[in-house]
């Protein structure tokens, strides 16, 4: 089993890095392949609207020029997702939004490709907003049939400055807890995978 994280905050080793390296961790110590990418701070557009992912359904973006269809090779080879933004008035970074929009558009286009998948959001927040952040990438995965799990809270931590988070025990105890509930989703509907329900 292969699980992605994806970083949507430009801080290297910031609290969002932070809160999804510890969501990792239990995915890790039972096996999971993991892997951790960046793509906030990155260059990558936002959607054009321009439907060529229906025509050429390749499982990629015609813009190429970026780093979008590298993580989505990576996105479609996971078993789950784990997408973590900071809060930026209220909502995602706009690297989050560009990769959000993007993929759940490919995904749809190619034969909602990620259906099956386990998808969950994390957000790293100052003070408030936090639940509008988590709605925004929860939505993607709804739209897309993927399987989202529940944790002991929202899944968020509180923290400003760079590492600040490490002090939210709460927090990262639900980070925690969200890596162990996404090990045992993922073992029990392994089986299960091929008789997803298709339209």
């Amino acid at each position: 089993m292969y699980a992605l994280a994806v970083n949507g905050s430009p801080r290297k080793g910031g609290n969002t890095e932070i809160l999804l390296s510890t969501a990792l961790e239990p995915l890790q110590e039972a096996g999971w392949e993991t892997e951790l990418v960046q793509v906030g701070g990155k260059a990558i557009r936002g959607c054009l609207a321009c439907g060529k992912c229906h025509e050429t359904q390749n499982m990629q973006c015609i813009q190429s020029k970026d780093i979008f269809n590298e993580i989505m090779e990576k996105m479609v080879r996971a078993d789950a997702l784990i997408l973590g933004s900071p809060t930026y008035f209220t909502d995602v970074s706009a690297e989050m939004k560009a990769l959000l929009d993007r993929s759940g558009y490919v995904a749809l286009a190619n034969g909602r490709i990620f259906r099956s998948k386990i998808g969950a959001a994390v957000v790293a927040v100052r003070r408030a907003g936090a639940t509008h952040v988590y709605d925004t990438i929860n939505h993607m995965f709804l739209m897309n049939q993927m399987i989202i799990p529940g944790s002991t809270y929202w899944n968020l931590g509180i923290g400003r400055d760079k590492g600040e988070v490490r002090d939210d025990a709460e927090g990262l105890t639900n980070m925690k807890n969200l890596g162990e509930t996404i090990q045992w989703l993922g073992a029990a509907i392994a089986p299960h995978k091929e008789t997803f329900p298709t339209i």
